[in-house]
């Protein structure tokens, strides 16, 4: 069996959020059983000299959008320890002239040209290197074209006939719309695709919808995310065409690589340890808490917060109780970048609170170190398709404090229930949020439930093993 995966980022080359880690991740447990190929944008922030990323001979090829001719270029190298070739899409006009993989500001139209170009030159590489693929795995919008180009441009092309196509849905919010010119430069047959069966949706071009539609298979990234789609909470006006297709929904919670995190072997955290030795963990609260500026306290807990600062993320309770934050008996420390309404909060807060500090930004490094020092990790999400921060600190054994929503949901024990694992609240409120918080600060006092707490969360398993069984289920069924 052969499987293609196509992403707009995969860690470790490059990463904005939780889809590079599913996609750096979940192959590497396929791997025995199946034949993959990872296609990305080479992006002008990948590090190709670490990585030992070399371009292809003979690789360069022009296609036509619209009336613009674009030059590609091919380069690839091994997924880090496996067998697996990652092949990197290089375009100077799109992708390796920016240092980011989500550029701000960008124009929407030429985001999405971004996007298209990626899909299809995806498509004519597989065929040029003869990767005959079984199964075409596409994540979100910036790939839902995908889908899209098969069973149109490709419908009659003897090479992709018995593929099939799974379509993941990390975050049912972006789902690529725009103008229905952009099918003009997209060379995509709009007489086959541009209809409320395909990828038309009140009068707009809508990718997710298209690949919605166009797919042999949906996955959604948590069991309980997969029910809340279909609802018009959570369905971002996508609920009825999703409803439509429940028998292709599939909902498989993510998992993360063991390996890469793993506070017994972590390189980037200051004090290793494991169940066994969680007296270490102390050591890494004292180095973060020095680091921004805090001052150590055994009897005051420390609660970390690594996000991407958009409205999904629950930034609006912070605001709604930050007065409130500020004389509590505990320290936070928040680290993130995006919108720069959230960030000047954070700032403001950072430099006018004695008790919070924020660094604006991502640096792997530092996360791992907040999720190693913290007690405690805040997670309220308005939304939350799987979410991965929350078995991160678990791994970690600091506790998560999470709205009940989406993956958090299925993977947070709440307390006080056997074997609790974390701390839950309910309503999209600022008030709930501090009453789970006072929880947790009370939890902290009595060590025994604390270090209970902490062994369960560690010992908890979401690993890939379990759900890459699903995965690999989810494709034999469908070849």
């Amino acid at each position: 069996m052969k499987i293609l995966f196509a992403s707009a980022e995969v860690a470790p080359f490059s990463k904005a959020g939780g889809l590079s880690d599913v996609v750096g991740s979940l192959p590497k447990f396929l791997e025995k059983d199946a034949e993959i190929a990872i296609f990305t944008p080479l992006h002008g922030c990948i590090d190709m000299n670490k990585w030992g990323i070399k371009e292809l001979e003979n690789s360069e090829m022009w296609i036509t959008f619209g009336y613009s001719p674009q030059k590609f270029k091919l380069f690839m190298c091994k997924l880090p320890s496996t067998n697996i070739n990652v092949f990197f899409v290089q375009n100077d006009w799109y992708f390796t002239c920016f240092n980011e993989v989500y550029p701000k500001w960008l124009d929407p139209r030429y985001e999405h040209e971004r996007y298209i170009a990626f899909s299809l030159a995806t498509l004519e590489y597989a065929k040029q290197l003869n990767f005959r693929a079984d199964i075409i795995h596409s994540n979100d919008w910036h790939t839902a074209m995908i889908p899209l180009y098969i069973k149109a441009n490709y419908k009659f092309d003897e090479f992709w006939s018995k593929t099939k196509n799974v379509f993941e849905i990390h975050n049912l919010a972006y789902q690529g719309v725009w103008f229905e010119d952009i099918l003009d430069f997209a060379n995509m047959r709009k007489d086959i695709v541009y209809n409320e069966w395909g990828c038309e949706h009140y009068g707009r071009v809508n990718w997710m919808k298209g690949a919605i539609n166009y797919s042999d298979k949906i996955v959604v990234v948590s069991p309980n995310y997969a029910h809340e789609i279909l609802t018009g909470e959570y369905g971002e006006g996508m609920d009825y065409t999703l409803r439509g297709h429940t028998d292709k929904i599939v909902g498989i919670l993510n998992g993360i690589d063991y390996d890469v995190f793993n506070p017994k072997t972590d390189k980037n955290i200051f004090k290793n340890y494991d169940i066994n030795s969680l007296e270490n963990k102390e050591e890494n609260k004292k180095r973060v808490l020095e680091n921004f500026g805090l001052k150590y306290n055994p009897s005051r807990p420390l609660i970390g917060f690594v996000s991407r600062l958009v409205d999904q993320k629950g930034l609006d309770l912070i605001r709604q109780v930050e007065g409130d934050l500020q004389h509590l008996d505990a320290d936070f420390i928040f680290l993130g970048s995006g919108d720069k309404d959230y960030e000047n909060l954070l700032i403001w807060l950072s430099n006018n609170t004695p008790n919070i500090r924020a660094y604006v930004g991502y640096k792997p490094d530092v996360a791992n170190q907040i999720y190693a020092g913290s007690d405690f990790f805040l997670m309220p999400s308005k939304f939350e398709p799987c979410g991965l921060s929350q078995l991160i600190a678990m791994r970690y054994g600091s506790l998560p404090i999470v709205r009940a929503t989406g993956g958090l949901e299925n993977t947070v024990t709440g307390y006080p229930l056997d074997n609790s694992t974390g701390f839950k609240f309910w309503s999209y409120d600022g008030w709930a949020m501090k009453d789970a918080i006072l929880c947790a600060m009370n939890v902290y006092k009595d060590k025994y439930t604390l270090n209970a707490m902490r062994t369960s969360a560690m010992k908890a398993d979401f690993s890939w093993k379990e759900s890459a069984k699903k995965y690999l289920e989810m494709y034999k069924s469908l070849i």
